[in-house]
C-alpha cells in the first residue's frame, strides 16, 4: 500500500510543470501592447506600479489550473489586486475572479470588512477573520491554487478563503456580488491580471506552475 501511495504522489508531483517566474514581458495591456504608464520593471526583478496611468495588465497567456504564488506590498491606504480566469466579458470588460490586496486598516474598502478586504475572494467571499496580514509597506506572500474548479487563497503561508465554483452555493454568492449579470464571468480558464486602481504598489517572484 505505501508503495502504491508514494507512485500516486510521484505521478501527481511529476504531472505539475516547473515553476514559471513571469516578469513585466509576459504581460500586455488590455490592449496587447507592451506596458507602459505606470508600470516598471525594476533592477531587481520586481514590477513596479508607480501609481495611476498604466491601465490593467493581462497576461498573453490563459491557465485553467494552476498556483500562482507572489509577493507584494503597498503604499498606506492603498488598494490593489491579481484576478484570474480573467476573460472579455460581453465583448466588453476584462472580468475575472481577484485576490484582493489592500491595506485593511487604512483603505476605506479595507475598513468595510468582509469580502473586501486582504485574501478575499473580491465582492464574492470573505476571507478568515484571523488571517496574518502584514501592514502596508511590508512585503506578504500569497497564493492561489485552482484545480479542477476549486479555487484557495492563501495568506503568509496560511489558507484564508476558498471556494468551489462548480457547486450551487458559488452560484448563489455570484447571485449576491457586483458579478450577478455578467454573463460568462469566471468561465474555468483565463488570463492573469495585475489590476491598477491608482496606488502605488510592488509585485516580485510572481511563479506560476501549471496542473
Amino acid at each position: 500500500m505505501r508503495t502504491l501511495l508514494a507512485l500516486l504522489a510521484l505521478a501527481s508531483f511529476v504531472s505539475a510543470a516547473d515553476p514559471v517566474v513571469l516578469t513585466l514581458a509576459d504581460f500586455t495591456n488590455v490592449k496587447g501592447e507592451v506596458p507602459s504608464g505606470g508600470w516598471q520593471a525594476e533592477s531587481d526583478g520586481s514590477i513596479h506600479l508607480t501609481g495611476k496611468g498604466g491601465g490593467n495588465l493581462i497576461s498573453k497567456n490563459e491557465y485553467t489550473n494552476f498556483e500562482l504564488e507572489w509577493e507584494w506590498k503597498l503604499n498606506p491606504k492603498g488598494n490593489n489586486g491579481i484576478k484570474y480566469w480573467v476573460t472579455k466579458v460581453g465583448g466588453k470588460e476584462w472580468l475575472g475572479i481577484e485576490y484582493q490586496m489592500i491595506d485593511d486598516s487604512g483603505h476605506v474598502d479595507g475598513l468595510r470588512g468582509g469580502s473586501h478586504t486582504t485574501a478575499s475572494i473580491y465582492d464574492i467571499k470573505e476571507p478568515a477573520k484571523d488571517k496574518a496580514v502584514k501592514p502596508a509597506g511590508e512585503w506578504n506572500t500569497s497564493k492561489i491554487i485552482v484545480q479542477n474548479g476549486k479555487i484557495q487563497h492563501w495568506l503568509n503561508g496560511a489558507l484564508a478563503c476558498e471556494a468551489d465554483t462548480t457547486t450551487t452555493e458559488w452560484k448563489e454568492m455570484i447571485a449576491k456580488s457586483k458579478f450577478k449579470n455578467k454573463e460568462g464571468f469566471a468561465p474555468g480558464k483565463g488570463r492573469i491580471m495585475l489590476t491598477e486602481h491608482g496606488n502605488e504598489t510592488w509585485f516580485r517572484n510572481i511563479r506560476i506552475t501549471t496542473k
